[in-house]
């Protein structure tokens, strides 16, 4: 679109529609230093209204002695666009570990105003996250494999003699075959569970409407680990189905708010809230075919429980990682290896006031209907 010298308030209200339907934060920065514009994505992304951060010089928003700053005044003596990969913006402001790619160009009708165009890498670390994810879903495969073989064997040898041990024993030994056994049961669950692990089989997957499976799980927590937790809802209803194995993502669900009812406890303000939403896609490739598919679909399970420790969180996936007394820390494996293997990715972000795990998920496709010969030969 190009504007006369001074353009129009029509015009301007235009432009203003079109920069607010990118879906990146863009801001244009005048020969002050100040923010002239921002986008509605640039509002959430700083966390301030168009009107308080047009009252603001950049420099408010940014870390002392951010790099933005010098690469703003690089294009505007060079006249030139600059990119910039891997920025770090992280602040309180605009949260902890915030990294972005930058592009910055001159806006040659203002002189001596620039445009900054931010790209968050969150959606590409994601990708990164979700290799690793897997690879260590296939890590525990493999020992689920060996476990199945190596212990289980044993084991029912074992339990078999504490039981023979059991019908002669005085009392005081058989609370001691007793345990035996006990113990030897807790095992066995232990590696059943892992067999999951090993499960490669083609998952059966047809439309599902995730409002459906999300109520069915709400209903679950309702009557059981998450008594007493107000679950709220932020459903887009127009979502198209998700392609998807409808029992496989009632298990994902259920431990996802398992674990924030957990971390909620016994807070009476706890709050566990389910959001589905229609977001551009990033394309994955789906294990064990040539196909890429897009993950529109995203589904949240916060909560406002005390959150995740940061050592913990860049290994929260791993088999065997938990901060419960009892837990085997199998849980979240075993969901990042069922989004893995729908072709989708999760992840998890958390802070003191709270934490969120995001999964994006492909959405049903219809298959076109090809018509037989028979059929086509009617319609010539």
């Amino acid at each position: 679109m190009s504007f006369d010298r001074v353009p129009t308030s029509r015009q301007v209200d235009a432009a203003q529609i079109v920069l607010n339907t990118i879906r990146r934060p863009v801001i244009m920065i005048g020969p002050d230093n100040f923010i002239t514009f921002a986008n509605a994505d640039a509002e959430d992304f700083f966390r301030s209204s168009a009107a308080m951060l047009s009252r603001s010089e950049l420099s408010r928003f940014v870390p002392f002695g951010s790099p933005i700053l010098q690469l703003v005044e690089q294009v505007r003596v060079r006249n030139t666009p600059v990119n910039e990969y891997r920025v770090d913006v992280s602040s309180p402001r605009l949260g902890i570990e915030k990294m972005v790619d930058l592009y910055v160009a001159p806006a040659s009708e203002l002189p001596g105003s620039v445009v900054v165009m931010f790209q968050e890498r969150s959606m590409a670390d994601k990708i990164d996250r979700q290799m690793t994810h897997r690879g260590a879903a296939r890590s525990v495969t493999g020992l689920a494999a060996m476990l199945a073989h190596e212990i289980k064997n044993p084991l029912s040898g074992i339990r078999g003699a504490a039981q023979l041990l059991e019908l002669n024993a005085s009392d005081d030994d058989r609370s001691l075959t007793r345990l035996i056994i006990d113990e030897t049961d807790r095992i066995v669950s232990l590696v059943d569970r892992m067999e999951v692990f090993s499960d490669e089989r083609p998952i059966d997957r047809y439309p599902v409407n995730i409002h459906v499976v999300l109520d069915h799980v709400k209903a679950l927590a309702r009557n059981g680990f998450a008594n007493g937790i107000k679950i709220l809802e932020d459903y887009d209803p127009s979502l198209p189905p998700v392609y998807a194995n409808r029992d496989q993502l009632i298990q994902v669900f259920l431990n996802l708010v398992k674990n924030a009812a957990e971390a909620i406890g016994h807070d009476p303000h706890g709050e566990i809230t389910l959001s589905t939403a229609f977001k551009p896609g990033i394309r994955m490739s789906i294990p064990g075919t040539q196909d890429r598919v897009s993950l529109p679909l995203e589904f949240c399970v916060h909560d406002n429980g005390s959150g995740v420790s940061e050592d913990i969180l860049p290994i929260l996936f791993d088999p065997f990682i938990t901060t419960k007394p009892n837990g085997s820390g199998l849980g979240l494996a075993l969901v990042a290896k069922i989004v893995g293997d729908h072709g989708g990715v999760i992840e998890c972000d958390s802070t003191p006031r709270g934490t969120t795990f995001r999964i994006l998920m492909p959405a049903w496709k219809e298959l076109p209907v090809h018509l037989d010969e028979d059929s086509e030969g009617a319609h010539r």
